[in-house]
C-alpha cells in the first residue's frame, strides 16, 4: 500500500481538500484505485451537530455519517463513494481507545498518548486502506501543524513514516505564499511552517505553494534552498478560476511524474475525461441566474454542495450559472417580493428562522411559474405554502414549527416520543420509487433510485389525498408508499422538490437529475 499524508501550514482554509481531491484525480486518470481519508482533529465525533455559519456544510455519506464539506470534494473529484469509517475524528479515536480499556483489552496498563491514541490512529488508516482494495490511500489530516489538537495525529503520520518502506509513504505539505505590499512573493511563512514540521520528525517531500499569482522561478528556489525539497517538488498553486482547474494545473507543474517517480509507481497513460470537462466549463457562453434562498448566505461554504450540483448541471445543459445569494430572513421583512431570476432554489435547513421568507419566495414561484427547485426543508415549505394558498388552509404549517390543526408536515406516529435531534433523524441512501409518466420519471429514466437524505418530518399522510386533489403530484415515495419524496405541479412549467439532498450524488461529468431539470428549465430547454 502507498500513503500520501497531506498536511497544511501558516492558516486554516488553503485548501488541502482541493489539493487532497485534485492528487486523487490525477491517479484515478491514470487508472490507480484511490481510497481518501479524513483526518479531522476536532472532539466532535461527526459533524452532524456543527453550525454551519462556523463549518460550512455538514455532508452526508451514503451510509448515514454526517462529515466535513471535504468529503464532498473527495467524492467529486475521485469519483467514488464514502462511509464514516473514511473520516477520522479525536472523538471517534478516544471513544474506541476508551472503550477497549473500559473491556480490559489494554491489560491493566497505563493508557496514555503514545502508544495506545497513535497505535489506534494507525490501525485505523491501515485497516481502511486495506479493506478498501485501493493502491493508494490519501489521508488528508485537517487543521495547521502546530495545532495542540493534531499532535497526535501527526505523531502517527511520523511513526508511520518510519515504519513503511520509503517508496511506500508520500508527504505533502500546503502552505500560503503571500504578496507583500510591493506584490513580492514571501516565503518566510513557508519556511517557518516546514521547520514546525521538522521539530516533529516530519520532512515533507512536495511543497504546495497557495498564492495569489503563479509561483516564480525564483521564489521556487528559495523554498526548495530552505526547505530542503528539490525544486520540481516545490509546486505552484495560484489562485484559479474554478477548483476543477487544479488538477490540470497540478499536472502541467508535473506533480503526477514527481509522484509516480517518488513512490516507484509505473507511470500509465492518463485518460482525458476530467481535460474535456473543464474545457466545456471554461468555454461556457450562456448564463442564468438561479436564486438560492436561504438563511446561511454569509458562508457560502453552507450551500458547496448546491453550488456545485448547479454548476455540474450547467456544464450539461451548456449555460454558465450565476447564484444570486438572498437571505430568507430579509424577504420576511419584506410587504412584496420580487425576486430577478431564471430559476428559485430553496435549499434544505432547519428550525424557524427565515421559514416564512422562503415561503414567500416559494409562493412568488409558483405564481410566476419561475422555475422551482425545493430540497428537503425547501421541499417542506413548499408542500406548505401549497397547502396555504392553493388549498385555503392559512394555518397550515409543519410541527416542528408550530402547533396547528394543519399539520401537513409532521412526525410519523412512530417517531412520536423519540429524541427528535437524534432517534427520528432519516440519514443516508434510502430507496426511492418514481412513479412512471412524471417528470421525476422523465429525469431520472429509472423506477427505483437510491438518493441521500437528512431530514425528520414528513409530509402527513392524511392530508395527501387533498393535495392530489389540487392537482399536485408526488412522483417519488418509500417505505412502502408511506413516505413521499419527491413532487411536481404540473400546471408550471418546473415546480419541483425533494425530500432528500440529490446534491450529495451530483458529479462534474455526471450531474443529478433534478438539478439538470431545474437548470434546462430556467435555460428555457424542453425536458
Amino acid at each position: 500500500m502507498k500513503y500520501i499524508m497531506v498536511t497544511g501550514g501558516v492558516m486554516s482554509g488553503l485548501g488541502k481538500g482541493i489539493t487532497s481531491a485534485s492528487i486523487g484525480r490525477l491517479l484515478v486518470d491514470m487508472g490507480y484505485k484511490v481510497i481518501p481519508i479524513k483526518i479531522d482533529p476536532y472532539i466532535n465525533i461527526d459533524a452532524g451537530t456543527m453550525n454551519p455559519f462556523q463549518h460550512g456544510e455538514v455532508y452526508v455519506l451514503k451510509d448515514g455519517t454526517e462529515v466535513d464539506l471535504d468529503l464532498g470534494h473527495y467524492e467529486r473529484f475521485i469519483g467514488i463513494e464514502l462511509t464514516g469509517e473514511h473520516n477520522i475524528t479525536t472523538g471517534k479515536i478516544y471513544r474506541n481507545v476508551i472503550e477497549k480499556e473500559r473491556k480490559g483489552e489494554y491489560l491493566g496498563q497505563t493508557v496514555q498518548i503514545i502508544p495506545h491514541i497513535t497505535d489506534e490512529i494507525k490501525s485505523w488508516i491501515r485497516r481502511v486502506a486495506k479493506n478498501s482494495g485501493a493502491e493508494i490511500c490519501l489521508v488528508e489530516i485537517g487543521g495547521t501543524v502546530g495545532d495542540i489538537e493534531g499532535m497526535p495525529f501527526l505523531e502517527a503520520i511520523r511513526q508511520m513514516k518510519n515504519e513503511e518502506k520509503p517508496e511506500d509513504f508520500l508527504l505533502v505539505h500546503v502552505t500560503l505564499v503571500p504578496l507583500d505590499s510591493s506584490g513580492e512573493q514571501k516565503t518566510k511563512p513557508t519556511q517557518h511552517s516546514v521547520k514546525e514540521l521538522r521539530s516533529i520528525g516530519l520532512q515533507p517531500d512536495v511543497i504546495v505553494g497557495r498564492c495569489k499569482r503563479k509561483l516564480e522561478e525564483g521564489t521556487k528556489k528559495k523554498i526548495s534552498l530552505f526547505c530542503d525539497v528539490p525544486i520540481e517538488a516545490v509546486i505552484s498553486a495560484e489562485d484559479a478560476f474554478d477548483i476543477y482547474e487544479v488538477p490540470l494545473m497540478f499536472k502541467e507543474e508535473k506533480l503526477d511524474d514527481y509522484i509516480i517517480s517518488k513512490l516507484k509507481l509505473e507511470k500509465r497513460e492518463a485518460n482525458d475525461e476530467w481535460e474535456k470537462m473543464v474545457n466545456k466549463l471554461r468555454n461556457l457562453e450562456k448564463e442564468i441566474t438561479i436564486a438560492v434562498v436561504g438563511k446561511y448566505i454569509d458562508v457560502q461554504d453552507s450551500y458547496l454542495s448546491i453550488r456545485e450540483a448547479l454548476k455540474h448541471a450547467g456544464i450539461e445543459a451548456g449555460c454558465k450559472v450565476k447564484i444570486n445569494w438572498i437571505d430568507s430572513g430579509d424577504l420576511e421583512k419584506t410587504s412584496k417580493v420580487e425576486i430577478d431570476a431564471d430559476g428559485i432554489l430553496v435549499p434544505g435547513g432547519f428550525g424557524k428562522r427565515g421559514a416564512e421568507g422562503k415561503m414567500k419566495a416559494i409562493e412568488f414561484a409558483r405564481e410566476n411559474d419561475i422555475p422551482f427547485l425545493g430540497i428537503c426543508f425547501g421541499f417542506q415549505l413548499a408542500i406548505i405554502e401549497f397547502a396555504r394558498h392553493v388549498i385555503g388552509w392559512s394555518d397550515a404549517n409543519s410541527s416542528e414549527l408550530a402547533e396547528t390543526e394543519h399539520a401537513v408536515i409532521d412526525l410519523l406516529p412512530e417517531q412520536k416520543g423519540v429524541d427528535k435531534m437524534g432517534g427520528t433523524m432519516r440519514l443516508g441512501d434510502i430507496e426511492v420509487t418514481i412513479k412512471q409518466n412524471t417528470i421525476a420519471h422523465k429525469l431520472y429514466n429509472k423506477e427505483k433510485v437510491f438518493e441521500r437524505h437528512r431530514h425528520r418530518y414528513e409530509v402527513n399522510p392524511e392530508f395527501i389525498p387533498e393535495f392530489e386533489k389540487h392537482g399536485l403530484v408526488f412522483s417519488g415515495y418509500s417505505d412502502n408508499g408511506r413516505r413521499m419524496e419527491i413532487f411536481e405541479y404540473p400546471k408550471n412549467k418546473f415546480f419541483f422538490g425533494t425530500q432528500f439532498h440529490p446534491e450529495f450524488k451530483s458529479r462534474p461529468y455526471s450531474p443529478s437529475p433534478p438539478f439538470l431539470g431545474f437548470v434546462k428549465s430556467a435555460l428555457g430547454v424542453d425536458l
